[in-house]
């Protein structure tokens, strides 16, 4: 008869053997290499007569050009005189640079030197299939400057573009000039500030019914049913964010991962970075704003360096809404000038 310690030494080999093999295959097996990071097409790839050409068409603004970068190409806008001081406008989570349509020509006609352009998976930029986290929007604009061979510009964000202007001033002070202006800002919002729809909706459960192509059809023939001529109840911002939903496949999952991973929250080393020494800081608020509460705006000013908070303005819109650069674009454009040509 086998001795009993036998079929212990046996038993113990059995137990060991298959972790050792399997430990030994992690430690020597090498990684596939990566994949080719997959790109969705922006309004660009849509035919002429489609409904987005009509508002919003890719020679909206003068000056329009494309750029490749590694996480895909974009759509950028250069307006006014070379030698005018140059201003950069960035733009919020669903709506594309037409957004600016009522500020930017108020600038130009004021001698700026004006850059507008569509964030990634907005407009005419294309869609990477990856996470919208802040990075990806301020190496976005860097890239762009640094092609554009800026320097230095004023930085203007509104709503999530406020979020990227605070991360773009903390992780590049050296390209933002002494100026950064903050419209209706995001950055600061807090959980329970985001609907249930928008956290419902942003889910990825959601999404990826909202991306399956029976979905985007149903999306595209509710699209197709209105038109936005001779219409005066149809909003054309509204209707570019429709088509975008509906035709646009990267569009919907850009948008919910900016609302979870990107610069909508979460921003507060970012208004107190160092990269805000030396600035000066105007938030425009409206008193109405049901998207980024005002509350936020004073937050946003404590935040901030000592020296920088001293002389931070805020400027309330009374009766003002969330989307205050298309409702009180005058009032907002006055008040940017002001600051902009303030001597301090």
């Amino acid at each position: 008869m086998v001795s009993s310690p036998y079929y212990h030494c046996l038993t113990l080999s059995l137990l060991l053997v298959p972790p050792l093999i399997f430990g030994t295959y992690l430690l020597v097996a090498f990684p596939s290499p990566p994949e080719t990071l997959s790109l969705h097409p922006s309004l660009a790839s849509l035919p002429r007569h489609a409904k987005s050409w009509q508002i919003y068409p890719e020679d909206f603004y003068e000056g329009g050009s494309y750029v490749s970068f590694p996480q895909g190409r974009m759509r950028y806008w250069l307006l006014g005189p070379e030698n005018g001081k140059k201003v950069v406008l960035i733009h919020g989570l669903s709506i594309p640079a037409i957004v600016w349509k009522d500020i930017a020509p108020r600038l130009v006609a004021r001698g700026y030197r004006v850059l507008l352009y569509d964030l990634y998976g907005r407009g005419y930029s294309d869609a990477p299939e990856t996470t919208y986290e802040p990075g990806l929007f301020t190496i976005q604009l860097a890239l762009l400057m640094q092609h554009l061979n800026w320097d230095k510009a004023s930085i203007v964000g509104s709503s999530m573009g406020g979020g990227i202007a605070a991360a773009f001033t903390a992780h590049f002070p050296h390209l933002v000039d002494e100026k950064v202006i903050l419209i209706a800002s995001a950055g600061l919002i807090e959980n329970c500030d985001i609907s249930r729809t928008a956290k419902f909706m942003s889910s990825p459960l959601v999404q990826s019914v909202a991306s399956s192509m029976p979905f985007r059809k149903y999306l595209q023939r509710l699209t197709n049913t209105t038109s936005i001529t001779g219409d005066d109840e149809v909003d054309p911002m509204i209707e570019i964010v429709r088509v975008q939903s509906a035709h646009l496949p990267g569009y919907n999952a850009a948008l919910s991962s900016s609302l979870r991973d990107g610069p909508i929250r979460g921003q507060s080393a970012m208004f107190s970075s160092s990269g805000f020494e030396g600035k000066k800081v105007l938030l425009i608020h409206g008193t109405k704003d049901v998207t980024v509460h005002p509350k936020y705006a004073p937050r946003i000013i404590e935040l901030l360096p000592d020296e920088t908070k001293k002389s931070a303005k805020l400027v309330t819109i009374e009766d003002g809404g969330h989307e205050i650069v298309l409702t009180h674009a005058e009032i907002v454009t006055d008040e940017m000038i002001q600051f902009l040509e303030a001597k301090h």
